[in-house]
């Protein structure tokens, strides 16, 4: 059984890149991971990277997928940031958004904290996407601001949740594992992509696609279009699971 995957990140309009990504896979299960990082140049890089970096250590000790297993690395990466945080002056105020799928073969699970999304698609529709961990979707979620006004509101920024964050950690993940369906595919990205582009135009790009390789050259296509010219960091990680 093999798994498609594609990957994409750049600076966009910045001078550096704070986006992070990484990912395992093989015949039996994978796992896939996109952080943005935040607090300054050096403190965003690090978090991103240190976030990634131990969602995929703790993944190779991982015998068992599972919503306790995502759960698990998502506190891991939290508590190392915190961790180097406090141990260096300069990188006190690091913190990352975290999106974390994981697969066996017959099922997949995946867990979150901030706005870096994870959209799942079945029979080239959304079948489920995350919920930021922003103001903007605390408004949504009190009928206040209509899903597609998150993009470019004045708060869009402002996260409710990140990895690194002073205190406890709590984390969405889903509740119980995903029995996979022939052709099933993810996107797991930061905002630089999904701010410029629409759930629809999402779903538009898989019919396009013959691969994932080709999908993400779409979505960066329809990012560079719109983006302004000191757009943020983007980065995307595309994955299609067999088709029988």
């Amino acid at each position: 059984m093999t798994v498609d995957t594609a990957t994409l990140s750049h600076t966009g309009g910045r001078r550096s890149n704070q986006d992070s990504f990484g990912y395992e896979a093989n015949q039996v299960k994978g796992c896939w991971v996109v952080a943005d990082g935040l607090g300054g140049h050096a403190g965003g890089e690090t978090a991103s990277r240190m976030a990634v970096d131990s969602v995929l250590s703790r993944f190779r000790q991982e015998t068992d997928i599972s919503p306790n297993s995502i759960e698990s690395c998502l506190q891991i990466a939290h508590q190392a940031i915190q961790v180097k945080a406090a141990a260096e002056y300069e990188l006190a105020a690091m913190r990352t958004t975290l999106v974390v799928l994981a697969w066996t073969g017959k099922q997949a699970v995946w867990g979150h904290v901030g706005d870096s999304r994870l959209y799942w698609f079945r029979q080239g529709k959304i079948f489920h996407q995350t919920k930021d961990h922003s103001v903007p979707q605390m408004l949504v979620d009190a009928g206040k601001l209509d899903p597609l006004q998150i993009r470019g509101h004045e708060d869009q920024n402002r996260l409710t949740r990140a990895v690194g964050q002073a205190g406890a950690l709590k984390t969405s993940v889903l509740p119980e594992a995903l029995a996979l369906q022939p052709g099933d595919a993810a996107l797991l990205c930061s905002d630089g992509i999904w701010t410029y582009v629409l759930e629809a135009e999402l779903e538009a790009d898989w019919a396009r696609a013959a691969s994932a390789t080709e999908y993400l050259a779409l979505l960066e296509r329809r990012v560079l279009e719109r983006a302004e010219p000191e757009h943020d960091n983007y980065t995307a990680i595309a994955v299609r699971f067999p088709g029988e």
